[in-house]
């Protein structure tokens, strides 16, 4: 007696949609893992698993509109992201607690942050490969007073194209990512960014 060797379309194409989305359903994680996976190759396995920069610079970049960007602000309990400093100039700066040249520059970013209080001014940091505690001892240590937000899937340090920290993009009022600079920056040289800008 022959055995047959057909298959179940049906149950096949079933087969083939739930593998569908399974994956779809894992692509953040899956996501998340391939970015730290490519930190630790950039770092040669560093504590963070991230690259830091230890030395200021700056990066040439085509001007785009800024990524999406949206969380609950650590400093002020309230939501953040784009819509909420439309029409500002906007120092987006990606971060850690436990990267040193951050931390080398924490004093200095709050402090000119205040300076521009009356201008307007956005500073929104986003903290990525951190944990919650560490990031609001930073920000009270510190006195922190502008928006701060936790990226805790990586989705947004992706989106900006994000390869280590610290890194600072810089919007115009129109929500267009203008400069880009990576390491510690000091207070002079983010004053003349910030004022030229304003100026332009």
């Amino acid at each position: 007696m022959a055995l047959s060797t057909q298959t179940n379309p049906s149950a096949s194409g079933w087969t083939r949609r739930r593998l569908a989305l399974f994956l779809l359903s894992m692509s953040p994680f899956i996501l998340l893992i391939g970015l730290l996976a490519w930190g630790q190759l950039r770092t040669g396995g560093q504590p963070g698993g991230v690259l830091e920069y230890t030395e200021s610079g700056e990066e040439a970049i085509k001007t785009k509109p800024a990524p999406a960007f949206s969380g609950v602000d650590v400093v002020h309990s309230s939501l953040m992201n784009n819509a909420a400093v439309s029409g500002k100039i906007v120092m987006v700066d990606f971060w850690s607690s436990w990267c040193t040249a951050c931390l080398a520059e924490a004093a200095d970013l709050a402090s000119v942050y205040r300076e521009y209080a009356d201008l307007p001014v956005e500073f929104v940091g986003i903290a990525i490969w951190d944990e919650s505690g560490d990031v609001k001892r930073y920000i009270d240590r510190f006195s922190i007073s502008y928006p701060n937000i936790i990226d805790d899937s990586g989705k947004t340090a992706v989106r900006f194209g994000v390869s280590g920290v610290p890194e600072k993009f810089f919007l115009d009022a129109n929500g267009i990512i203008v400069r880009k600079l990576t390491g510690p920056v000091s207070p002079e040289r983010l004053r003349e960014i910030l004022d030229s800008m304003l100026a332009s």
